[in-house]
């Protein structure tokens, strides 16, 4: 029984696998920060290029 305890103890001090979570959490948020950033600069960039589409194709109708 003793032995359960003290691999208990050792298993609450360790901190590795906290710092493994931890950097795990930070990549997911960074990720998530760049896909949303990304998706806004597409929907920009789409709506810059119908915008030109549109001029071109009055100017060349006319």
């Amino acid at each position: 029984m003793k032995t359960l305890i003290v691999a208990a103890r050792e298993f609450a001090r360790d901190e590795e696998g906290i710092t493994a979570i931890e950097y795990g959490l930070i990549a997911a948020v960074i990720a998530g920060v760049i896909s949303v950033a990304f998706t806004s600069v597409g929907t920009a960039i789409k709506g810059a290029f119908e915008t030109i589409s549109t001029k071109i194709t009055t100017a060349v109708g006319s």
